[in-house]
């Protein structure tokens, strides 16, 4: 059994990871069209943050759960996996990591490069309404909150070492919502990443797009999984 800081370290670390991979590809992408060279694509940036979440699902859910996001920390408290308290602090851990991914990632890419894209800071096409936003970030975050349930949270209890494998379901469905989401509303699914970045690059265009979508999809998705799937219920 693992102790409440064990947890939160865990929470920390692997947010901090997925924010400095999830962020820095983009720039990466930026870094090179700036040179003058191809960029590496959206299939390519979308690949990067999935594989990124999945290999931290399968280091670290057997010590905290896995989450390294808000909207799924949530859904694991209004579906009663976790404590008011607990929830907390994880949001918190994860803010925290978040935050310090992005002020890692500013120290160590040129200025040009990061700030010409915020530091992958989400925000709204042009021709994308807030509420339009919220949608899609619901949306993205519902399919992603309730393929997480189905393969990482339920497992756990009866089958860890197949939680562990499920993760990677769990980064294919950011990688499709990436695909699908990210030209309109930059696919985000993360209030923690979409707060650590902007926080960093100060840029607010849209912010609480990024809190009301992915949260209420949180919920939703999770509400939805054990409502309709979980035996018993």
């Amino acid at each position: 059994m693992y102790r409440i800081w064990q947890k939160l370290c865990a929470e920390l670390i692997g947010t901090y990871l997925f924010v400095f991979f999830a962020a820095g590809v983009v720039c990466v992408d930026q870094g090179l069209r700036s040179a003058g060279q191809p960029g590496i694509g959206l299939a390519a940036i979308a690949l990067v943050r999935g594989l990124t979440f999945a290999i931290l699902i399968f280091a670290l859910s057997q010590v905290s759960g896995g989450h390294f996001n808000p909207a799924i920390t949530i859904g694991a408290w209004v579906t009663r996996k976790i404590g008011s308290l607990q929830a907390l602090f994880y949001g918190i851990a994860q803010i925290l990591g978040a935050m310090a991914a992005a002020w890692t990632l500013a120290r160590l890419i040129p200025d040009q490069v990061w700030r010409s894209v915020s530091l992958a800071t989400p925000d709204l096409a042009a021709e994308v309404s807030r509420t339009q936003g919220i949608l899609f970030e619901l949306v993205l975050t519902f399919f992603l909150v309730f393929i997480f349930f189905a393969t990482v949270a339920e497992a756990r209890s009866e089958t860890p070492d197949f939680a562990r494998f499920g993760g990677f379901a769990a980064g294919l469905a950011i990688f499709a919502g990436m695909l699908v989401g990210q030209p309109y509303s930059g696919a985000s699914m993360n209030p923690a990443m979409a707060l650590g970045t902007a926080v960093v690059a100060h840029h607010w265009a849209n912010h609480g797009v990024y809190w009301a979508g992915p949260l209420l999809g949180g919920v939703i998705g999770a509400w939805i999984y054990r409502a309709l799937f979980v035996r018993g219920s």
